[in-house]
């Protein structure tokens, strides 16, 4: 998919990635430099395929509710709708000729646009990437076309039980907060913005202080500095966008009835940001919860066909971690979700899970971070955490987790988990959804090998 026009892609993307702030593949050390008052990061690469990202911050911060799909709709159609030079259908076949790909993401913390490209286009990709930041087209035949497109893509997701519920459990966990506002936006917000709003959204948001670029692939310092003096140093001042502010779910229920064949559970919790001590521990904790929930509701007892359990790092600033099943047997399922999470509250970790999750994050290292336009994600997203760093430094983190740190970062986040389920309401009850409960001697027992 050349262009990701709704946070559910972003977040598939992400996914792939699970723990995304793995180290780099390649011993070459990240640069950071300004030029024209534009942060930029840079990684080396000897791959032919240059990955730039030209990350945007704030997320849903940068809108009202009511607006919700503003950013990302103004984003496909600068991305899609060609620039002041290139008509959009010039623009698309200026890409094909040369196999470059520009595109777009936005979630909840940033957006970003995105260009990829064989070194030997580097200098042509550019200009097209850059008219698009710099230059993008924004008439009223194309922002209709794509205005279009983006609802009925809307229309289709909310139609869908699995994408409805994840917006739904959003809106509940982060009640009055800018993550209860869909990225992408819903149907019915995205019928009410204008190409006014659209034009509105970019001028307020693209600006130096508060974007950056990063960069990776076969490419040098002073080429990337000529480029962006050349291209982008007209760009406003502007001003950073608000972080937003950290909230902790809070424990609650919500059943929404649904007639339905199959019945969805999704809880979900605070966990530690990015920059936190305590985050890689819980990202290898709850990749641990994964592989019990697999074992226990799918091998087992056949409740579900895909459980999952994840940290939902995709939420930069006030991160997530997320507990799924879809099950017909929905009570059940639910139980067996909850007696897992309060086996370890109570149990604790295993030396033998942490041992062999490790040496499953060293194996799947250099395959998930395997391509240029994956890492130079992974180094945005850990930018707009808090520092690019965390990037480079997340391997050495992992091989220093112990046992106690998971067993600590779980049972301080898992007391309260705020459920949301759709589907038929006769078949389960609020008190179904029981929060984790820890034992008096709990986290004073010795740790199982």
């Amino acid at each position: 998919m050349k262009t990701m026009k709704h946070t559910k892609y972003a977040y598939m993307l992400l996914g792939c990635f699970c723990l995304l702030s793995f180290a780099p593949a390649e011993e070459v050390k990240i640069k950071e430099f300004s030029v024209a008052g534009i942060k930029v990061i840079f990684k080396p690469s000897v791959k032919e395929i240059v990955s730039a990202r030209f990350f945007i911050r704030g997320g849903t911060a940068n809108y009202a509710k009511e607006k919700e799909g503003v950013e990302s709709l103004a984003l496909a159609v600068a991305t899609e709708g060609g620039t002041k030079k290139l008509s959009m259908t010039d623009f698309a076949t200026a890409q094909e000729r040369i196999g470059t790909e520009i595109g777009f993401s936005s979630s909840y913390d940033y957006s970003q646009i995105s260009v990829s490209c064989v070194a030997g286009y580097w200098n042509e990709s550019w200009n097209l990437f850059a008219d698009v930041i710099t230059q993008p087209r924004l008439d009223q035949q194309g922002f209709d076309l794509i205005k279009g497109k983006v609802i009925a893509g809307a229309k289709e997701e909310e139609a869908d039980p699995d994408h409805y519920v994840e917006d739904k459990s959003m809106e509940v966990s982060y009640a009055g907060r800018n993550y209860a506002k869909i990225p992408g936006g819903s149907a019915s917000s995205l019928e009410k913005i204008t190409l006014e709003d659209v034009k509105a959204q970019i001028a307020k948001v693209i600006s130096k202080s508060n974007c950056f670029i990063v960069v990776v692939g076969n490419v040098t310092e002073a080429d990337i500095t000529a480029k962006i003096n050349a291209t982008m140093s007209s760009l406003s001042v502007g001003q950073a966008a608000k972080v937003e502010p950290r909230t902790e779910i809070q424990a609650g229920v919500t059943i929404e009835n649904r007639d339905i064949a199959t019945n969805y559970i999704r809880g979900t919790m605070s966990v530690p940001a990015l920059a936190e001590t305590d985050a890689v521990p819980m990202r290898v904790a709850m990749s641990i919860m994964y592989d019990k929930f697999f074992l226990e509701l799918r091998t087992k007892r056949s409740l579900t066909y895909a459980p999952s359990a994840y940290f939902n790092s995709s939420i930069v600033h006030n991160p997530q971690a997320v507990f799924y099943a879809s099950s017909t047997k929905p009570k059940e399922a639910l139980q067996v979700m909850i007696d897992q999470i309060n086996d370890v509250k109570n149990n604790g970790f295993k030396e033998k899970e942490l041992k062999d999750k490790k040496e499953e994050f060293l194996t799947n290292h250099y395959s998930r971070l395997e391509t240029n336009g994956a890492q130079s994600l992974a180094i945005g997203v850990n930018e707009v955490g808090g520092s690019w760093k965390g990037f480079e430094n997340f391997m050495t983190a992992v091989e220093k987790v112990s046992v106690d740190d998971m067993n600590k970062a779980f049972r301080k986040y898992s007391n309260s988990i705020n459920w949301m389920y759709l589907g038929k309401e006769s078949d389960v009850t609020k008190e179904d959804f029981k929060q984790p409960q820890m034992l008096p001697n709990a986290g004073k027992v010795e740790i199982k090998k």
